[in-house]
Order: structure tokens, then C-alpha cells, then sequence
């Protein structure tokens, strides 16, 4: 019943907002030919669990078949993917209900006999209750939201479940590919284009290319005949059925016990605990091809994001920090290291029964830039020009604070208290956002001109103009001009009485102009002006 590989069950829409609805292998020849502008039914927190469960499977696939290229017609896409679940004539794999409980359903494992009935106990009525549990109960996505789904509400929450979730209590045990149970599953890769079917169709392409190279670096973890579609072997949620390894590269995984049915004509779900992890803990090395793996934590990777999120610097670790291992789809191919592409960045943050948010970024990268990704010294190069623009950042913002925190104190600069500190802290952070903004154009900018032009470039970056009294100039877009214009604007808005505002500004812009200018702060991007004063 529902067989996603040959009923219409999942929507697309076109460019021209028409609303296609399809089957599983109709989705891969629409990606294929880039006809896809978006699935209607698909949640922002989903898009990374259904693009990988479509490039993984695709590969799979692909590479069974014996297949170079991404087939383009419908009939290909159907004949390569059933040939996956050779053991099962009637697709029950690609069912989303089959009622007989010793046999898989789509995403959903089989058990051994079906006196184990009597473990699903817990009823499952909407998608959103069943998606992503710890989210669902925080403000991204609220629980049980909907009274009813579409069927690709329910493929989408029960793809984003067993691929991506973490641990959700006891008995309740999340994926093998994150680091904990209260860690997440970033993703960074390369794309042509930001459509939907180039980046599916880019990411098929590069895996299935980097198929030996990543069964060599987890070997035995990864098997060239290993388990590629998890919920095809039998599990009762007991210690001797977890798997210890012998996966295939790409393997599509499952986390929960779960079983769709049909209700009063709509679907449901019923779910089951479980004793042990399906998966047995790896502590996330497991060859994701999209997520950084931490080179300096002793084989155990910990949870890539965190409250910095996807802000520049985090971005800055990620790809050019000799501390993590940049993901196999951040790797250009000789063709791609001639063209412009674009960065995008995923991922989902967890914590101990919250979240942060979901968070997602794109970045253009320039020629220049794409091909460094392929070569560890200019790679080496990009990520030293990064740090620098940091560690200079980090001045400014260190200067800015201890400016507004004087101006908070009255000017009184030998009694800044906790409080005064906290009253800068969200213009330092302002300034952040700013920088932020146009960071990685900032920064390709530089790196993508010549040796010489690079001191000029970075100078003016941090200071764009000084006034005719060699002030800093208010209307420039360097981040220097940046932190004066926020200065200004915290002594309009924060409280100060009036007999002491005047001596607080002046003291607060004392300290903001010495300490950018001295020692600690950037005294050479002022010494041309300097010299240019004194004569």
C-alpha cells in the first residue's frame, strides 16, 4: 500500500509554481533534468535528511546498477532501485504500509515474528508529532501542529526521523552519524547551482567517485558488500541484533522502530521502544560525506555546531582549520575547480531536550576560492588570510566593548561593573552580524588578488576613510567605521544622566580611539595617516 515506487505520492513544483505530484523514481528524473523548484510539503529542518536520502540512495543504486552517469528517464530511475530489494517482488520496502509486521516497509525494519505486536504501543497521529521529537516541542516546529498530513508530510518527518535524529530518552536512541546523542549532523558540500536537482545530481556524481577512497578510510567499518538499506534486516530493539559494522558506504540508516498503518482513511504511525542502538555507538566516524570530522579530539568528533551557529567564524573552522577534516563533498572535481560554485551549509543544533534552531547558509564561492578546496597549500593560504580577518575582528569588537561599557559606567573607566559590560555586549555583537554579512566576499577578495594588492585590500577592508582631522570616518564600510557608527548609537540610546554625558562620551571615545590605535588594537592601519599628520 503506497508505493513510492510507483504512486504519485510525493509533490514538486516547477518554475512556473505548477505542482506536480510524483512517484520516488519520477522525483529523480524531474532532479535530474533540474525541473524542481522546491517540495511544497518539505520543512526547512528536512531539506538536509531528504537530499541525502536522495543522493545516498541514488549512489547506492547506481552503483549496484553499474551505472557511470545519473540515468535521466523514469523507467531507469525504477528498474535500479528495485533491483536493490531483489529478495522482496511486491516492493514492500518501498511500501509505506504492509501490514504483515515480519516483512520492511518503507524506512520501517521488520520484526522477527509478530508477537512483536505487542511492542508498539505508542499511537503516532500527525507527521509533526512524529518528526524530530526534541524539535517538534521547541519553536521551530510545534508538536501535533496538524490534525492530518499529505503522504509526503509523513515520507519527509519519517525520512528526517531515522536519519537525523538524536538521543530522545530512555530507550529512544538516535543515528549512528552524529558524534552523541545530544550532537548533530551538519552538512557542507559544493553545488553548481543552488537548484534543488544540480546540487542532488553534483553530490550523486562526487560520491560515486569517492566510493574506494572513502571505503579505505573506514575500513572495517565500511565494507564494499556491506548493509546499504538498514531497514531491510530484522529488529526487535535487543542488544544482539545491533550492528557492528559491515556497512556499505553510503548506507541509508534507521534509528526508531516504527510502523505506518492506515486510520479512519488517513495514515498513522505506532511506534516501539528499544533496548539497545541499532547502530552501535561509533561516536560518529563514520564517513559522512558531509560533515567535518574534529582531527584533534582523538578519534571521537564532538558536535560541530554551537551557539556560534553558521557565523562566519564557524564557517572559517570548518573548511580551512587544520583541526577538522573538511567532508568529501567540499572537494571540487577537476571541472568544478574552473567555475564558480556555491557553499551550503546545514545543520540542525541539538542540546539536552531543547534546540537551537535550524540554520542553513550560502555562500558564492569565486573561481579562485573553488580551486583551493583542491590544494592543501592555497587552502592553507585561504584559511591564514581568515584567521588574520578574525583575530582582527575580535580587536575591533574587544575595543568597541570596552568603549560602550566606559560610556555605560558614566566614563568612569576604573569602575566598569558586570552590568556595564552586559550593556555592551549587543553592540559588539551587532558588529558581528555586520562584518558577517560580507565576510567570504570580503575575503575572496583578497585572496583572490595579487601579493602586492593584498596590505591595500586588508586596510581598507578594516578602515574605509578618515575625516580631514583624521578621525574616523562615519560614512565609510570598513569595520573600524562600522564600530564608530555603533559607538555613536549606544551613547544615543543607552541611559547616562545628563550632567555626566558629556564627560562619558568624550572618555568613552578616548578609549575607543587609543585602544583602536595603539599596540593591542591595528596601529598599522593608521600609521600611513599618522606619518601623513605629523608632516
Amino acid at each position: 500500500m503506497f508505493n513510492i515506487l510507483t504512486d504519485k505520492l510525493v509533490r514538486f513544483k516547477r518554475d512556473d509554481n505548477s505542482i506536480t505530484e510524483a512517484s520516488l523514481p519520477e522525483v529523480y528524473a524531474a532532479l535530474m533534468s533540474d525541473e524542481v523548484a522546491s517540495f511544497p510539503a518539505l520543512r526547512p529542518h528536512q531539506r538536509h535528511a531528504w537530499h541525502a536520502f536522495l543522493v545516498q540512495l541514488g549512489v547506492i543504486a547506481m552503483h549496484n546498477a553499474g551505472c557511470d552517469e545519473p540515468p535521466e528517464d523514469v523507467d531507469t530511475w525504477r528498474r535500479i532501485i528495485r533491483e536493490l530489494t531483489p529478495a522482496f517482488p511486491d516492493d514492500e520496502p518501498w511500501h509505506l504500509i504492509v501490514d504483515d509486521i515480519t516483512k520492511p516497509a518503507f524506512m520501517q525494519p521488520p520484526a522477527s515474528s509478530e508477537d512483536r505486536c505487542a511492542d508498539y504501543k505508542s499511537a503516532v497521529a500527525t507527521p509533526d508529532e512524529l518528526d524530530m521529537l526534541v524539535t517538534s516541542k521547541n519553536h521551530d516546529v510545534k508538536a501535533s501542529v496538524a490534525s492530518s498530513g499529505d503522504t509526503d508530510d509523513w515520507i519527509f518527518a519519517l525520512i528526517t526521523l531515522q536519519t537525523t535524529e538524536g538521543f530522545g530518552g530512555a530507550r529512544n536512541y538516535g543515528v549512528s552519524r552524529m558524534p552523541s546523542g545530544y550532537g548533530n549532523r551538519p552538512a557542507f558540500s559544493l553545488t553548481p547551482s543552488i537548484l534543488f536537482g544540480s546540487h542532488v545530481s553534483r553530490d550523486i556524481q562526487v560520491l560515486l567517485k569517492s566510493r574506494e577512497q572513502i571505503l579505505d578510510d573506514y575500513d572495517p567499518f565500511l565494507t564494499g558488500d556491506g548493509i546499504a538499506l538498514v531497514w531491510l534486516e530484522t529488529w526487535d530493539g535487543t542488544k544482539p541484533e545491533a550492528i557492528t559494522g559491515g556497512l556499505d558506504p553510503f548506507y541509508i540508516e534507521i534509528c526508531r522502530r516504527i510502523r505506518l498503518s492506515r486510520s479512519e482513511r488517513r495514515l498513522a504511525a505506532i511506534r516501539a521502544n528499544s533496548l539497545f542502538k541499532r547502530i552501535i555507538d561509533v561516536k560518529g566516524m563514520t564517513g559522512d560525506p558531509w560533515a567535518p570530522e574534529n582531527t584533534t579530539a582523538k578519534g571521537t568528533p564532538t558536535a560541530f555546531l554551537g551557539p556560534r551557529k553558521f557565523g562566519y567564524e564557524r564557517i572559517v573552522e570548518g573548511l580551512v582549520s587544520p583541526d577538522w577534516k573538511q567532508p568529501y563533498l567540499l572537494k571540487p572535481t577537476g571541472q568544478e575547480s574552473s567555475e564558480e560554485m556555491y557553499l551550503v551549509a546545514r545543520g540542525l543544533i541539538r542540546g539536552e531536550g531543547r534546540t537551537s534552531g535550524y540554520h542553513e547558509r550560502i555562500i558564492r564561492l569565486n573561481q579562485t576560492t573553488v580551486r583551493a578546496f583542491g590544494n592543501a597549500d592555497a587552502q592553507k593560504r585561504l584559511g591564514d588570510i581568515a584567521r588574520e580577518r578574525i583575530e582582527q575582528i575580535g580587536k575591533v569588537k574587544s575595543v568597541l566593548r570596552h568603549a560602550i561599557a566606559t560610556f555605560a559606567a558614566h566614563g568612569d573607566s576604573n569602575d566598569i561593573k558586570t552590568e556595564h559590560w552586559s550593556r555592551a555586549n549587543p553592540w559588539s555583537n551587532k558588529l558581528d552580524e555586520i562584518v558577517d554579512a560580507t565576510f567570504f566576499d570580503d575575503l575572496q577578495d583578497e585572496f583572490e588578488a595579487g601579493e602586492s594588492e593584498r596590505d591595500e585590500i586588508r586596510k581598507e577592508w578594516l578602515l574605509n576613510g578618515l575625516t580631514h582631522d583624521f578621525q574616523i570616518a562615519a560614512n565609510g564600510d570598513g569595520v573600524c567605521n562600522h564600530a564608530q557608527r555603533l559607538l555613536r548609537q549606544a551613547q544615543h540610546s543607552l541611559p547616562c544622566p545628563a550632567i555626566q554625558r558629556y564627560r562619558a562620551r568624550v572618555r568613552a571615545d578616548s578609549v575607543f580611539e587609543g585602544s583602536i590605535r595603539g599596540r593591542n588594537g591595528l596601529p598599522f592601519v593608521f600609521a600611513a595617516n599618522n606619518e601623513e599628520k605629523e608632516a
